[in-house]
């Protein structure tokens, strides 16, 4: 598994609608994306649900390097977002671990990205197994749709991304209205930690 997001951080008086209309419109395009396992698109809106910013940030689950390649790189997918909003800086991150949630069968309403540095001096097998027993507390907490950790072991950064069917998402972290998922390859991810 690896994941992905950029961000378009966008003018304090930027009107969302733009965002959901574009989303409307455009979203179920990658709703059969040939290794993709789950696309969200995410929104924030400024002093909605803690928010300081507006900000569009689409977050990504790949099954296969060769599906992320063929949306960056391919013709039209990726293309369309840098043509209407510019090139944006694109993480990527190696996946840790994936649970299915308790809600697993909800439609997402909101989605929560925590995250965080990875210490220096820390053990890393012990973190990471720890980052995949937050993983496994996430997706079992009530209304949780799924949840995934993922390292940027060029940056030393851990992330924890979860999905929620109700209005007081139970994780810590920046939290996102969903207003779109594509899922073609969902059930393909792996299950539980990915070493």
């Amino acid at each position: 598994m690896h994941a992905m997001q950029y961000e378009f951080t966008l003018p304090a008086d930027y009107d969302p609608g733009i965002i959901r209309s574009r989303v409307a419109r455009v979203g179920h395009l990658l709703d059969g994306w040939d290794g993709l396992g789950v696309k969200t698109y995410l929104l924030r809106e400024r002093g909605v649900l803690g928010s300081p910013v507006n900000q569009y940030a689409p977050f990504y689950l790949w099954n296969t390097v060769e599906g992320m390649n063929s949306f960056l790189w391919g013709e039209g997918a990726f293309e369309r977002t840098v043509a209407d909003f510019g090139r944006p800086a694109v993480r990527q991150w190696t996946g840790l671990a994936f649970e299915e949630g308790t809600a697993t069968r909800c439609a997402p309403a909101f989605a929560v990205r925590r995250r965080q540095p990875v210490p220096q001096g820390v053990e890393l097998a012990a973190f990471m197994a720890d980052a995949t027993g937050e993983t496994e507390r996430l997706a079992a907490e009530d209304g949780a749709v799924l949840a995934a950790a993922a390292v940027d072991t060029h940056a030393w950064e851990l992330v924890h991304f979860s999905l929620w069917e109700q209005d007081v998402p139970k994780a810590a972290g920046d939290v996102f209205q969903v207003l779109h998922l594509s899922a073609p390859g969902r059930n393909r991810l792996p299950r539980g930690r990915q070493w």
